[in-house]
């Protein structure tokens, strides 16, 4: 085992992983980000909470006065694309599995977001190995096989882009100090000393994705350890480039001040669509007038989500950066191809309205979508992005972003849809699987926390159902977990009873509370942390 001062790993590790990433350079430059960022992200979390609190008394979210003078100068802009970053038109999602790895990369896609975060259960093998697996990719060292069947990279795969969890997760399988890290930094950390100075050999460089941040001074802290890290190993400042991925309603408002703080960083910002409607209701929990219809309802061109994404490319080309388009939750439906023509016509008009919005990428979950998405870029983007298209046309105002018209009903169905999302991927989650297909849908932590604030919502305010009248109470929901939860096997392959009970009684907590949690995978990680072996002082406390 390594043997830098203070830096502790309390979980199992393969060897492979430990000769490879575990070396004391790299676990000393995790020391050195933990000792000197850490204090800022818990200030941050802690803000957080204080804006909540001044939401929940009745504080209206703005565009914050204090920083007017950043939105009114025309004249900063943000660095030019970075290399292999040019054109986005298609950019391909997944976790860090092997197999994935590969497949991503070879899709046909321009970029490859590879995740840490939403479409990946962070059990300590899981964020390990897509270390592992990262690093053979950029080296070109990368393989797999499976029933006979062999993987390899193709001449030309994907540019990488890596997506690290969220400030609000700690890492608690690593301490510093007797503290668990970050889990954004541990993400960072370890993929930045492995990988950066190789990447910028072959003409690349370490790309990221940022998420759910809330606001600019959050991006200042990502900015922050961008510009200590390439002093760290000696590269030159400006190699790092940070997507952020406007997820949150806080964010929304603070799009311009994102971009200054990143600007010598930044690659652009992306509609995070799933968790910007899971943040909509969240943030706004105390406000009854902000009850959304069922999911399927809340699409993007209801008021609040449209104007979000008209802000957003405004915002962008106005500083001369990629305004990235967000994902459609369809997949494939191979045994069915009637549904599965009506299914990727979907897909074909939800990227159709971006390309036309002015987007300059898009997001897809399945190879097999590539060449849908792809051909209705090339057929109207004519050049590799189109910052050109300022949209000048666009004035959206605070409360167009917090228009709450949103046509539709709720539905016996969206519930009992919403129940069995829910209790299925809190059940895959706690088994280690971040994603999982059910309704011919890719459910993520974005899809699956909209279901739980959804549920929370319609019982805090009584509501009833459109189709039958009847009162959504904690016992009606009640009554459809227990119904709902043994079809969660027929969804999940192999989970286990265990799990399916977690699932049970963390959906019966939460529609109880009087203010629903954070984020489940926050709730959630401490089942990781105990079968990870994690001593009882560093695991938090199961809700």
């Amino acid at each position: 085992m390594p043997s830098v001062p203070g830096v502790h790993i309390h979980s199992a590790v393969a060897p492979k992983a430990q000769a490879e990433l575990f070396t004391d350079g790299a676990l000393k430059f995790l020391a050195a980000l933990h000792r000197t960022f850490e204090s800022t992200r818990q200030s941050l979390l802690a803000a957080r909470e204080d804006a909540q609190r001044r939401y929940d008394s009745g504080l209206v979210l703005d565009f914050p006065p204090e920083t007017k003078h950043i939105r009114e100068e025309a004249s900063w802009h943000c660095a030019p694309p970075a290399p292999g970053l040019e054109d986005r038109r298609i950019e391909i999602t997944g976790p860090t599995d092997r197999k994935m790895v590969i497949n991503a990369l070879n899709s046909g896609a321009k970029t490859f977001m590879a995740d840490f975060e939403d479409s990946s259960a962070p059990t300590f093998a899981n964020m390990i190995e897509g270390q592992v697996n990262l690093r053979d990719a950029i080296r070109r060292e990368i393989d797999f096989e499976t029933n006979g069947k062999k993987y390899k990279l193709s001449e030309k795969p994907a540019v990488l882009i890596v997506r690290p969890r969220g400030w609000h997760l700690d890492e608690p399988r690593v301490t510093v100090d007797n503290e668990p890290v970050s889990g954004s930094i541990f993400d960072f950390a370890i993929f930045f000393y492995h990988n950066a100075q190789e990447l910028v050999k072959r003409g690349f460089g370490p790309y990221f994705y940022l998420p759910k941040m809330e606001h600019y001074l959050e991006a200042r802290l990502w900015n922050d350890i961008f510009v200590f890290s390439q002093s760290y190993v000696g590269l030159p400042q400006g190699i790092v480039r940070g997507t952020v991925l406007i997820e949150t309603i806080p964010a929304a408002f603070q799009m311009e001040e994102i971009l200054f703080e990143l600007r010598a960083h930044s690659s652009g910002l992306n509609c995070g669509r799933w968790d910007y409607i899971f943040s909509f209701i969240k943030k706004r929990r105390a406000d009854r007038s902000a009850v959304l219809p069922d999911r399927k309802d809340v699409t993007m061109t209801v008021p609040f989500m449209d104007s979000y994404v008209r802000l957003l490319i405004n915002t962008c080309h106005r500083r001369k950066v990629a305004a990235m388009g967000g994902m459609s939750a369809q997949i494939p439906i191979k045994d069915d191809p009637k549904a599965n023509e009506v299914a990727m016509a979907k897909v074909r008009a939800d990227k159709l309205r971006e390309v036309l919005a002015g987007h300059d990428g898009t997001w897809i979950a399945h190879p097999l979508i590539e060449p849908i998405a792809r051909s209705v870029f090339d057929e109207n983007m004519l050049g590799p992005n189109q910052y050109h298209n300022r949209r000048l046309d666009v004035k959206v105002t605070a409360n167009d972003l917090l228009n709450t018209n949103v046509p539709g009903k709720i539905t016996i169905a969206g519930i009992r849809e919403n129940v069995s999302t829910c209790l299925a991927y809190v059940a895959a989650w706690v088994g280690g699987n971040g994603c999982i297909p059910y309704n011919y849908l890719m459910e993520d932590a974005a899809t699956a926390e909209i279901t739980r604030i959804q549920l929370w919502q319609w019982v805090k305010y009584g509501l009833r159902v459109d189709d039958s009248g009847e009162v959504i109470t904690v016992e009606f929901i009640d009554a459809l977990i227990e119904e709902l939860a043994p079809s969660v096997k027929k969804i999940v392959a192999g989970v286990k009873e265990e799990n399916v009970g977690i699932a049970k009684e963390y959906l019966r907590g939460q529609i109880r509370r009087q203010w629903p949690s954070e984020f489940l995978t926050s709730d959630l990680m401490p089942y990781l942390a105990i079968r990870d072996g994690v001593p009882p002082k560093f695991q938090k406390a199961v809700l």
